[in-house]
């Protein structure tokens, strides 16, 4: 199957395609397309959109994306749990300081994206 996400990754858009390979699709094919285009390309090839504007795996009711896909395919290991705080705390500007360990992961995906300004 087709997913497909912003470009220009950070915490969600790396931590969601980690979570769909391994826990709900190890066939995934991931695209990263300019914010304006996904809705199009999502609608020309089928694929699933996520942590982007108006997906249905998006941002909604407090939780980011990786929550949202944590929720919808119904994913209940106490790990992926726990790691959903970390994301969440890293990926939610508002709520960086609730968990101690999303500062770091929130740092990691800055300097990871640097290097790489064009995915």
């Amino acid at each position: 199957m087709k997913w497909i996400t912003r470009s220009h990754v950070l915490v969600d858009r790396v931590a969601c395609p980690w979570l769909i390979l391994r826990f709900v699709d190890n066939q995934a094919e991931f695209l990263f397309v300019p914010a304006s285009q996904v809705k199009t390309i999502a609608a020309d090839t089928g694929a699933v959109p996520f942590d982007a504007p108006d997906a249905d795996l998006g941002h909604h009711e407090g939780h980011c994306s990786f929550e949202s896909i944590i929720q919808k395919y119904e994913l209940k290991d106490p790990v992926l749990l726990r790691l959903a705080k970390i994301v969440h705390s890293a990926d939610v500007a508002a709520d960086i300081d609730n968990d101690p360990i999303g500062c770091g992961l929130e740092a990691i995906a800055v300097g990871y994206a640097l290097p790489y300004p064009d995915d």
